[in-house]
């Protein structure tokens, strides 16, 4: 009686975990992007303070969003709950300490180029 029932169980549980990672790789490819905006600046902190300045006016201003839309956004619009797990973006926080790591890895001529 009980042999069909790890069958059913992962039947409901494998979208779920299909859904996960793809969520985690989309961060991935945030931090990724991040750092390419970097490297195109050449210099890491006009990103951040964007950054900061965008889930700023996100929190000062809510709008009604569709969970289904999310990936849209340069913030993540969804905040709570488990929003963290199944999020399109990183959280601003670590999206900034990362960009705050790069500090002092681009050489001067990139900035001149860019400027």
């Amino acid at each position: 009686e009980e042999e069909g029932g790890g069958g059913f169980l992962m039947l409901f549980l494998a979208p779920i975990a299909a859904l996960i990672i793809q969520m985690a790789i989309s961060r991935s490819r945030e931090f990724v992007a991040d750092a390419e905006g970097a490297r195109i600046l050449g210099d890491p902190q006009p990103l951040a303070d964007a950054l900061r300045k965008i889930e700023s006016s996100v929190k000062q201003r809510p709008m009604e969003v569709q969970p289904a839309t999310s990936h849209l956004y340069i913030i993540n619009p969804v905040f709570g709950g488990l929003a963290g797990l199944f999020s399109t973006h990183p959280a601003t926080d670590k999206r900034i300490a990362k960009l705050q790591e790069m500090r002092g890895q681009f050489k001067p001529e990139m900035k001149a180029a860019v400027a």
